[in-house]
């Protein structure tokens, strides 16, 4: 009986070693698989952080990024300029493909689409999403296709383009409110340079700001469209960003800058001496894209994520009240957060009622690089220049040792492009800045960095060379009167 109850004690001991071994093994195996990782994606952006932290925050909280095992998103906020270059290297380093594009307006996004670097979007979330945005806005394109009819960008946003103002300020100035976008280039704010009243961005840091020049522009010619933008130029502090523009009106620091509608509205929240202006002599509405990349490595997901950005849920994200932003998808509106923004629904309401200019999209894209540039090196670059010479000729009319003849006769010498004589460093030939030379150079500033560089500086110095000529002109009037 002993011997029995011995072996059936080993017996058990050896079962017990061979369940330890089974489970020991079992879970060095499980350890040892390989697991599935999640995805990480990569959105180059034009959007700022306030909007980039509340798309993280809301979406890897979203059935939709559980989903798809999306874990992470990588924000690539670059300037426009630099987009084409960064996205077509992207796709030679593993796993730093761009999947997503997202923010920066349709001229942009078109010209992703004319590089080839437009993927189509087909999946079906992206296609039951489609059904609650409008196709267009008053005429602006909200989905955007290829030839073939595919769709290449789909509009997450929509936008108006004006200024706004800080009346407490323009009240302390006592000037009237500027009502329209030649308003902020007379003589008005002039009068207290050098400490300028007026603030815009560069366009080689702003995609906002070089719509509303390229607005400018189709509303009055290239001729009396560059003299106007010119002058605001001369009237206004240069910044670097167009965030740093609402501000300084926020603040107080100027009392108008010229932002995109969104802007207008937090800088109305923020400080309620703000109100954005809808420029009376015209804007337009604009579709905000958000595409998919040929770079993609992981198109099913990055398209899961625009679904979502389109989708009323993601749409939320606008309605944060330091965002501000008009949605795409108006069934936002529906949910309890947006029943919540009836300021924005009323925003939402009056753009759409607001009839827009005829603008085109392709004579924008046509010009749009050498407008940036030039606007860069005799802008920009030249800016004390500039506002030194407008100083001038604005003292000599105040004191009437002009007449209006040779004022507007000064005017047109500062600031019309065809009237600034260069030499092309390519071609050795003497031009002006007509609009079809600026088509001319338009696609190689963009190919040709070497060429570009020449040109800029041969801009500046071109340009200072006239507003020195100016400047000795009108000091001889006011000093010889």
């Amino acid at each position: 009986m002993r011997s029995k109850g011995k072996i059936s004690l080993k017996i058990a001991a050896i079962v017990v070693v061979v369940i330890l071994a089974i489970s020991v093994g079992a879970y060095f195996l499980m350890t040892q698989r390989p697991q599935k990782k999640g995805v990480v994606l990569r959105v180059i952006t034009r959007h700022g952080y306030d909007i980039l932290d509340k798309t993280k925050e809301l979406f890897l909280k979203s059935k939709i990024a559980k989903e798809y095992n999306i874990v992470d998103i990588v924000w690539l906020p670059i300037d426009p300029g630099q987009w084409i270059e960064i996205i077509k290297s992207s796709g030679q380093k593993p796993g730093k493909e761009i999947d997503v594009a997202w923010g920066g307006g349709p001229t942009l996004f078109d010209y992703l689409a004319y590089e080839g670097l437009l993927k189509p979007m087909n999946s079906t979330l992206i296609k039951e999403v489609l059904k609650e945005i409008p196709e267009e806005i008053n005429g602006a394109p909200l989905i955007r296709r290829n030839e073939k009819g595919e769709i290449i960008w789909i509009a997450a946003a929509i936008s108006s383009f004006g200024f706004t103002i800080n009346t407490k300020v323009i009240s302390e100035l006592k000037i009237p409110e500027p009502k329209s976008w030649i308003d902020l280039a007379n003589e008005t704010f002039a009068v207290y340079l050098p400490d300028s009243k007026v603030g815009v961005a560069c366009p080689t840091r702003s995609t906002s700001n070089t719509r509303m020049y390229e607005i400018i522009l189709q509303i009055y010619g290239w001729k009396k469209g560059w003299i106007i933008i010119t002058l605001m130029g001369a009237n206004s502090k240069i910044f670097g960003e167009s965030g740093l523009v609402r501000d300084a009106v926020i603040r107080g620091d100027i009392a108008v800058g010229i932002t995109i509608d969104f802007y207008g509205y937090t800088a109305q929240i923020q400080n309620p001496n703000c109100k954005y202006v809808m420029p009376d002599d015209g804007t337009i509405i604009n579709g905000d894209p958000i595409a998919l990349l040929v770079t993609s490595k992981h198109p099913k997901e990055a398209q899961a994520f625009i679904a979502w950005v389109l989708s009323a849920e993601g749409q939320k994200v606008w309605l944060d009240k330091n965002i501000n932003r008009l949605p795409a998808n108006p069934k936002v509106f529906g949910t309890p957060e947006g029943k919540e923004r009836e300021d924005i629904k009323r925003a939402y309401e009056e753009t759409l009622s607001k009839i827009p200019i005829g603008f085109s999209d392709e004579l924008a894209l046509s010009y749009e690089n050498a407008m940036r540039w030039f606007f860069y090196a005799t802008i920009t670059d030249a800016h004390s220049k500039l506002q030194e010479a407008w100083m001038l000729i604005v003292e000599a009319k105040q004191k009437e040792k002009i007449d209006r003849n040779k004022f507007i006769e000064l005017i047109e010498e500062l600031a019309d492009p065809t009237k600034l004589v260069f030499t092309d460093p390519a071609t050795g030939k003497s031009v002006t800045f007509t609009q079809e030379y600026a088509q001319s150079i338009n696609t190689k500033l963009v190919k040709d960095v070497d060429y570009r560089n020449k040109l800029l500086k041969v801009w500046k110095e071109s340009a200072i060379n006239r507003y020195e000529k100016i400047i000795s002109e009108v000091k001889a009037i006011i000093g010889g009167g």
